[in-house]
């Protein structure tokens, strides 16, 4: 059983790009975070960890009923496959997602892979609340 945390256009309040995948293919688990910090890149949310418990990412957790089907979609979208040039902006890692009901998964989750000091941070960490 493998899990995904999504914390941006794939959040099923703005379903945007692949959302309908994880629709298909995952069942929605619970709210949860990261502990992360949230920018905006451009029309898009990038999280990258943190050291700092209280700095949080908030997001969704799916159990994906067929990750071999779900996972290469994401990283297509994502632009994190062979086909784009390195380095990519994403990186697919799994981490400790704390469940905002109780409880932790380890998860895969999308890791900006570059700079965010010329970045905005989005302070509350829900990209829904920026």
């Amino acid at each position: 059983m493998e899990f995904i945390f999504v914390y941006g256009t794939l959040r099923k309040a703005i379903a945007g790009g692949c959302h309908d995948v994880l629709a298909r293919h995952s069942d929605y688990v619970a709210d949860g975070y990261l502990q992360g910090t949230l920018y905006e890149v451009n029309g898009y949310p990038a999280a990258i960890e943190s050291a700092n418990p209280h700095d949080k990412v908030y997001g969704e957790v799916y159990k994906m009923a067929d990750s071999c089907l779900v996972l290469p979609a994401l990283d297509a979208y994502e632009e994190c496959t062979p086909d784009y040039p390195e380095p990519h902006e994403y990186s697919r890692k799994q981490r400790t997602i704390s469940l905002c009901g109780g409880g932790r998964v380890n998860a895969w989750v999308y890791i900006f892979n570059h700079q965010v000091t010329h970045l905005t941070r989005i302070a509350s960490g829900d990209y829904l609340n920026y």
